[in-house]
């Protein structure tokens, strides 16, 4: 990246009500509360949007207070590649890295996939997530978006196969993947996953807590799974390739697009699959994560479609049909 000298860093939290609630194994939530990071220079100004995450410890304003602490840094010329080791991994460095590659392709006059040398990225079909609930209550809802090609369901323990069984029933044509959220255990997961295999489910998202699923080495997988809160960036990939299948790439965990498209590459050469996955939030987070489809096998990228509203200029869903950004929501 050209010289940042005398850039301004601004950050801010937003929130967006969700369409009703989004409940997973690990509790439920009305709102999505987003980090946005603005970096301006000679009237351009680049943007990149971020969630925390409690999982691992984040939190809105912690992670607002850790962007807001790189100002001098940007203000110095601060460029992404020296980003990567001047912030963790993690919510926080997302959204300023890529404000900085918004930033970047606006000053050289470019798409955010030009300036990278990537693919240009192509309309794909998204996930939609069904919220985790009763048996009754997930058939409901499946019921109602059986229409859509891919469904990924939000899975919770105890009477699962109940649940995609009810799930099966209510969309017998969708292609479905299963997310647990790590809330199997060692004793139930040959159980879960039959059943998941007798409903035709075609992926199960981290099935086990992450630094306790060694099990996983030591079945025999009768369909595939997929890591994600046991992966982060490309140093946690080799120690996963004996337990799973797939990786869920996400920028809010590889901390930005830079590493994000280092560790699909790197992925790749591995033998995963890779889904690129999203946080519940809008299109800004949405819009650097397509620059990553061109190499996944499944794209959920479906934040905006569970929210109430999304920000202006925000993406285009053609139901789940997902397209590029246009340059006035980023790159």
């Amino acid at each position: 990246m050209t010289s940042m000298k005398f850039a301004a860093l601004a950050a801010r939290i937003e929130r967006f009500p969700i369409a009703g609630s989004f409940t997973i194994s690990r509790g439920a939530k009305t709102e999505a509360v987003t980090i946005v990071a603005e970096v301006s220079r000679d009237g351009l100004t680049g943007r990149g949007e971020c969630v925390p995450y409690p999982r691992y410890g984040e939190t809105p304003e912690a992670t607002l207070a850790a962007i807001q602490a790189m100002q001098q840094a940007v203000a110095d010329g601060l460029t992404r590649q020296a980003l990567q080791a001047a912030m963790a991994p993690g919510a926080a460095r997302n959204a300023l890295d890529c404000a900085l590659i918004d930033l970047e392709a606006k000053a050289a006059g470019l798409r955010a996939w030009n300036l990278l040398d990537r693919p240009v990225p192509g309309e794909r079909t998204t996930a939609y997530t069904i919220s985790l609930g009763t048996p009754e209550a997930m058939e409901a809802a499946t019921a109602k978006a059986a229409h859509r090609p891919l469904l990924k369901i939000k899975l919770g323990g105890d009477g699962d196969p109940e649940r995609i069984a009810a799930v099966r029933k209510a969309a017998p044509e969708s292609e479905l993947i299963v997310d647990a959220n790590e809330a199997w255990t060692e004793a139930n997961l040959a159980h879960n996953l039959a059943a998941c295999d007798a409903a035709g489910v075609t992926l199960v998202e981290q099935p086990l807590p992450a630094g306790r699923d060694e099990a996983l080495a030591r079945i025999k997988r009768p369909l595939a799974v997929c890591a994600d809160e046991s992966v982060h960036d490309r140093s946690s990939l080799v120690p996963l390739r004996d337990r799973y299948d797939a990786v869920n790439i996400k920028l809010d965990k590889t901390g930005g697009l830079t590493e994000a498209l280092a560790m699909a590459d790197a992925a790749q050469a591995l033998g995963f699959e890779i889904m690129i996955g999203c946080m519940v939030a809008t299109s800004l987070s949405m819009a650097p994560a397509m620059l990553v489809t061109p190499q996944a096998r499944f794209v959920d990228l479906d934040g905006p479609l569970l929210l109430a509203r999304d920000r202006d200029h925000g993406l285009r869903y053609d139901d789940s049909l997902v397209y590029p950004p246009d340059v006035s929501l980023w790159g």
